[in-house]
């Protein structure tokens, strides 16, 4: 790997680096870094339709806007084989991306649309931030969406509940996740305006960390990361009275260098969050869901009705919340379907001969 001084691999530290200098890169990373001797190492901080704009340090003249590899343009290329912002990639000459490096954590969606496609919201991050609103933007089953998506896929999950200013019912929005807690998914309330609010925040976004903003338009995303940069630099705008939903001020995605040395990356307020048949449902906060239905009586149990069913025990004891089981038993059904199409296509890619497979889960770092 060419690493021209140590003001690089400190630049690139800046802008989430995940090696120091007496690690040794994964086996494949080192491989490419041996098929390209000649390039170096830069980090998608923004994906736009056009193309991306990559970065080797966190100042504004660091960052570039290569040429992407050709078959990344190719409209039947796997989305999710593209680079996504978070990314870290070979640049040549500063003028052309020649390899994409395996993840650490990726945080995916189904995209939508009839057939089987998935999108990355964002790669290589430590911590998803799940941002929702304390006004009627507060949706326990939303959030429980969420962290399905984010069950899996390496990252550490937290709920943000913000908007804690305009309201009483604060405690009483974290007694409803009380059994999201009990799990221990971090739950905070903050006002996103207010610095020493949101410095309850600052234990994940440390050196060398990379965060993703996550949650409906006019939730917060924008204004926390304003308020963690200490200036201005998102757009915000006044959510509806009636609804709590704002319009989409950020439109692509987009990492931030943090005055902490960490890395923020904001994302469009999401409506379709659809699994990939990836996620796994005890990992996404129904961990305590999951250890009781393996307490049925019956293995294939419904829980509806089913003689010796712990989970309707459960119910009845005033143990679990009857909403959150309707909830994963709804999301287990479509992790299965989309299970089943995952299946499909790689079966299907698997008779068009060699060639590319859907990227498996991640590995935690």
């Amino acid at each position: 790997m060419r690493m021209s001084s140590p003001q690089d691999l400190s630049a690139l530290r800046l802008i989430g680096w995940p090696l120091d200098t007496g690690d040794a890169p994964a086996p494949a990373w080192q491989a490419l870094f041996d098929a390209h001797p000649q390039a170096r190492p830069a980090r998608v901080v923004e994906q736009h339709r056009s193309g991306y704009v990559v970065a080797h340090g966190p100042e504004a003249e660091q960052t570039l806007k290569p040429e992407s590899l050709p078959e990344w343009q190719r409209p039947r290329f796997p989305a999710h084989e593209r680079p996504a912002v978070g990314d870290w990639v070979l640049v040549e000459d500063d003028k052309r991306i020649v390899a994409l490096l395996p993840r650490h954590t990726a945080i995916k969606r189904a995209a939508a649309g009839e057939h089987y496609h998935q999108q990355v919201i964002a790669a290589n991050v430590d911590t998803v931030f799940i941002v929702c609103g304390l006004d009627a933007d507060f949706n326990p089953r939303r959030i429980e969406r969420y962290l399905m998506l984010v069950g899996g896929g390496g990252a550490q999950p937290v709920v943000i509940l913000t908007k804690a200013d305009r309201t009483e019912y604060a405690q009483d929005a974290l007694d409803v996740l009380a059994d999201l807690a009990a799990q221990d998914i971090p739950l905070r309330t903050v006002n996103a305006k207010d610095a020493a609010s949101v410095a309850q925040l600052h234990g994940w976004l440390g050196p060398g960390r990379t965060a993703v903003l996550v949650g409906s338009s006019g939730a917060g995303k924008s204004t926390l990361t304003n308020t963690l940069l200490g200036v201005q630099k998102m757009k915000t705008n006044a959510v509806r009275e009636n609804d709590s939903r704002g319009r989409h001020t950020t439109t692509y995605r987009a990492l931030i260098p943090l005055p902490s040395g960490a890395c923020l990356i904001d994302t469009p307020g999401m409506r379709e969050l659809k699994p990939t048949g990836e996620e796994d449902l005890a990992e996404g906060g129904f961990a305590d869901i999951e250890a009781l239905a393996a307490q049925c009586r019956f293995r294939d149990c419904a829980h509806q009705g089913e003689p010796g069913c712990a989970v309707e025990a459960a119910i009845e004891r005033d143990e679990i919340d009857p909403g959150r089981v309707a909830n994963y038993m709804k999301l287990q059904d479509e992790v299965a379907a989309a299970a089943a199409k995952l299946a499909k296509r790689v079966a299907e890619n698997a008779g068009k001969g060699p060639g590319r497979r859907p990227a498996g889960r991640p590995g935690r770092r």
